[in-house]
């Protein structure tokens, strides 16, 4: 089973679906949805349900979110309230994708409910979320854990992990990230355009090209080098940055250039030609995410070239999504081997740091 999406021409919702392997039984491990402002959560609920998970609720203030859900999703009880979630013992795990300035409020009030929580990326926009984040974690014991998705809803991108792990690279010295958008700003809600709420471009996508430069660099922290935002094309949208770039350096010495845009030409068949290319002491990889430009070999292009071979291959359907079993059998275990909560905040504290210090290079 190859995997697919629904609307993949709009990155909103864009889901990806896999191969069910469930890592424990039929009610096993109840979740709810709750909070539906982002078409991401279909992909958040989609791994879940695939890895084992029962889907008991979905809650949103606004009855046509619901009703789409529960469409897609025919069985799940719509709850009355957020509080009815909260209540139920057998919920282990809220996900939800808000607005991305709720978000952090989202997962506190689930953590004082005793509730694991995930969220969509960003999960913050200020740096004063994350340090309340911080501190709910360490008082409560539970998870607050992020989708991001365009390393863990990926194959190629987890197979490119996977190489790194084996050595195929030798150590990983540069992280080069290209992660173009299509707007559609048609598609958007009011608060998609609105900085306060939804946090700027570096904050939002370049969440995601953080998150992996620290995963495949193998780095615990980093330090901003230059950062910049820009409006070049949107001025009926004046709070909204549709390019921006940043240069980072890893604590142990690999760094990271990425660039994050909302340019995706219409005639791209899909939302964005999303690469990321990974130089090694060894080797390098390339990965050719959603599209592969100019063939018919579709999505999940992977290039490898060391010294014992050049070799391209498609990764659909072949590698699947670990990430969601391993974090329902983390919040069952406390364990952290889906991902670290370090790796989750610092992933998010270097692009709230990133946006804050940008250089505004148009507008």
């Amino acid at each position: 089973m190859t995997t697919s999406s629904f609307h993949t021409a709009d990155e909103v919702n864009y889901a990806p679906q896999g191969k069910p392997a469930p890592v424990v039984k039929p009610g096993e491990f109840a979740f709810a949805a709750v909070a539906l402002d982002h078409g991401h959560i279909y992909g958040m609920t989609n791994g879940l349900l695939e890895a084992g998970a029962t889907l008991k609720y979905v809650y949103d203030p606004d009855p046509a979110k619901v009703a789409a859900f529960q469409s897609r999703y025919p069985g799940v009880k719509a709850a009355r309230s957020e509080d009815e979630v909260f209540a139920d013992p057998e919920v282990r795990l809220i996900a939800g994708a808000a607005v991305t300035s709720e978000r952090c409020a989202l997962g506190l009030r689930a953590m004082d409910a005793g509730k694991d929580y995930f969220t969509d990326k960003a999960p913050f926009t200020t740096l004063d979320q994350l340090a309340a984040a911080r501190r709910k974690v360490a008082e409560t014991g539970r998870k607050y854990m992020v989708y991001y998705s365009e390393r863990l809803h990926v194959e190629s991108a987890i197979a490119a992990g996977q190489l790194i792990q084996q050595g195929a690279i030798g150590r990983v010295i540069q992280v080069l990230g290209l992660g173009p958008h299509r707007l559609n700003a048609s598609s958007r809600p009011e608060w998609f355009f609105q900085k306060e709420k939804y946090g700027g471009i570096l904050c939002d996508i370049g969440s995601h090209q953080i998150e992996q430069f620290l995963f495949y660099a193998g780095e615990t922290d980093a330090t901003v080098v230059r950062s910049q935002i820009g409006n070049y094309a949107h001025p009926q949208y004046p709070e909204l940055d549709d390019f921006g770039d940043a240069m980072l350096v890893g604590a142990g010495g690999a760094t990271q250039y990425f660039r994050v845009d909302w340019f995706t030409p219409d005639g791209l068949g899909t939302w964005g030609d999303g690469r990321t290319l990974i130089l090694g002491t060894e080797g390098y990889i390339e990965l050719r995410k959603y599209i592969d430009v100019g063939t018919n070999e579709g999505a999940n292009q992977v290039i490898l070239v060391n010294g014992e071979r050049e070799r391209k291959f498609s990764v659909s359907g072949q590698v699947g999504y670990p990430f969601f079993g391993e974090l329902i059998l983390d919040c069952i275990n406390r364990t952290e081997n889906a991902m670290t909560q370090a790796h989750a905040f610092k992933a998010a504290e270097l692009c709230l740091i990133a946006q804050r210090d940008a250089v505004v290079v148009s507008k």
